[in-house]
């Protein structure tokens, strides 16, 4: 993985949630490091041609991109970047650009590769991606890419590893984040004025590599088309939509060429929800016809589309990598041959990654927390090697991890699976992988809903009066009062004050026994608690204890016979306070 300095955040799409945070954020590079030591001997790049029939051209010869985004970190680049060209890959794009860049254009150009060698502007696409920056006032930040930019431009413009230099990476979208209405028209302008500034600084230090700048629509071209007249062509991010970028071309009355510089599959932000209301991840064959269409819808407008570099060369294997990475883990899916392929590199002996289809979880709308479970799936692989499997889950949806969690399962031999659910709720995936023994992996997901066991016998706290220590009036979704933890909805939740002493108690109206608690946890819950029982709600005695709470769902076979029943809180396991969906007591 990328180091954090050029790591690439999400950008949004429309809901909480965001597609892979790989490479790319660069923060300004102090002015003590030293500049590294050029290279001479460097390609003289060029856009040539003219309206519609343009050429990128490398030492006068025609110079098609055939490229991916760039994920190892650089210690990793003379290990992968020998795939990387026998993939019919000839250049690479990252998105910054620093005092650590050397060996990765160093390793790039021992393998005849180039580089789209990328500047980092604030705010970048998604939230948390940098800050926002008001590119009408903030000289100061302004005036400090305006100086670090062209230092590296200078310290690399020599080296045969470069191809050209891209300036920003979805400002003009993440702009949204920081303004609206009138303002983010303003700030736009700002920033595609600013965007053009640099290009005139980088073009006087190095007139002999072409500038550009990346966005994630063809909606932002509009602005640099009226502020940026010196950049050399524009660039575009676009996945699921990268088709229509050739109209939006024609119909926008452009006069330069382009670059896709991100470019696959359907992302998270453009599939339709599936039952559990999350976005439906495609499958890898339908990922590997992803990345087909795109290069050719991308190589089909000739004349103007100039290449692209395609998403993702990494190795990332997490949520988002197992979404867009070719060879999560270092293993290689149908997409990177989809690829491979693409490009024109030869494939016909390359064994094939195993294929996964018709994966479905049985009643994935209501699967209990902590107990069995099953999904289904064919599994084969095209040169019928022994196949391995393991399953995973993650819970993206409802605390945004990208982690990947092992999952203890079953293997019944006939393509059905047996998994233990997670005992938090909400909405989960699994994902099924299947590995070949040759370096090559088949991974499908689906979703499910974890909801609370059942419990036999009837919840004396329902709708009973309950009293809290405290609660929260108006943080999200809230107010957030007692009685919400015991209206039988998982709609609603208390929610304490963020301070590790506090209770919730129900009076069940008269001294009535019971023999079962569960506590349903939202993301905020208790690490150490009592359950404590009481005749007259002042005199209390503890019938349970809990030291080591890990939230989700607590089942607690207790017996007891009292009119109040309590949970006493003593140390929370998050940095937030207590928050229940429901607190039940039970007799069966």
């Amino acid at each position: 993985m990328i180091t954090s300095r050029s790591r690439r955040p999400a950008r949004p799409r429309g809901r909480t949630t965001a597609r892979l945070a790989v490479a790319g954020v660069l923060a300004a590079t102090a002015a003590a490091l030293p500049a590294p030591t050029a290279q001479a001997a460097g390609s003289v790049v060029k856009v040539t041609g003219s309206q519609g029939a343009w050429q990128l051209t490398v030492d006068g010869a025609p110079y098609t991109v055939k490229g991916l985004t760039w994920g190892p970190s650089v210690a990793d680049a003379g290990r992968y970047m020998p795939d990387v060209k026998s993939m019919g890959v000839n250049t690479i794009r990252t998105w910054g650009t620093d005092a650590t860049t050397k060996p990765l254009l160093d390793s790039a150009a021992e393998n005849g590769i180039k580089v789209i060698a990328g500047f980092w502007l604030q705010p970048g696409g998604g939230p948390g991606s940098g800050g926002c920056v008001n590119y009408l006032t903030d000289t100061a930040y302004k005036n400090d890419m305006l100086a670090e930019f062209p230092k590296w431009v200078e310290a690399y413009k020599d080296h045969e590893g470069v191809l050209m230099w891209n300036v920003g990476n979805e400002s003009v979208l993440g702009l949204q984040n920081c303004y609206s209405g009138d303002e983010l028209e303003r700030q736009r302008d700002a920033y595609t004025t600013f965007v053009n500034e640099i290009a005139k600084k980088i073009h006087a230090v190095d007139p002999n590599h072409p500038v550009t700048s990346t966005d994630a629509w063809t909606g932002a071209w509009p602005y640099y088309k009226k502020n940026a007249p010196d950049l050399d062509l524009y660039a575009v991010n676009s996945y699921d939509a990268v088709c229509d970028i050739r109209a939006t071309w024609e119909s926008g009355g452009y006069d330069k060429p382009y670059i896709v510089t991100e470019g696959g599959p359907a992302g998270e932000w453009e599939v339709p929800d599936d039952a559990n209301g999350i976005p439906d991840e495609p499958t890898d064959v339908a990922k590997a016809k992803g990345y087909q269409r795109a290069w050719d819808c991308v190589n089909g407008h000739q004349g103007v589309s100039l290449g692209a570099t395609l998403f993702h060369y990494g190795t990332e294997y997490d949520f988002g990598g197992v979404w867009f990475n070719l060879l999560p883990a270092g293993q290689k899916r149908l997409s990177y041959y989809a690829v491979k392929e693409a490009y024109g590199a030869d494939t016909s002996g390359d064994n094939t990654p195993p294929v996964i289809s018709g994966m479905t979880v049985d009643k994935a709308s209501a699967v209990e927390a902590g107990k069995p479970f099953t999904f289904r799936a064919s599994v084969s692989d095209p040169d019928g090697d022994a196949l391995t499997h393991q399953v995973l889950v993650n819970s993206k949806y409802i605390d945004d991890s990208g982690q990947l969690t092992d999952a203890d399962f079953t293997d019944r031999g006939d393509g059905t699976f047996e998994v233990t659910a997670p005992d938090k709720l909400g909405v989960w995936k699994v994902y099924l992988k299947s590995t070949d023994g040759k370096g090559n992996v088949g991974i499908e997901t689906k979703s499910f809903t974890v909801v609370p066991p059942k419990v036999d016998g009837v919840n004396l706290a329902s709708g009973k009066p309950a009293e809290a220590s405290s609660f929260q009036p108006d943080s999200v979704g809230c107010p957030c009062p007692a009685a919400n933890a015991v209206d039988g909805s998982f709609d609603t939740r208390w929610a304490s004050e963020w301070a590790d002493q506090q209770w919730i108690q129900v009076d069940l109206g008269a001294t009535t026994s019971f023999d079962h608690v569960q506590l349903a946890w939202e993301a905020a819950y208790a690490k150490a608690y009592t359950v404590q029982t009481s005749d007259n709600g002042q005199d209390w005695n503890t019938v349970h204890t809990e030291t080591a709470g890990n939230g989700g769902i607590d089942d607690i076979p207790v017996t007891g016979n009292a009119r109040y029943v309590r949970v006493s809180t003593s140390e929370r396991g998050t940095p937030w306070g207590y928050s229940l969906y429901e607190f039940g007591v039970y007799r069966r």
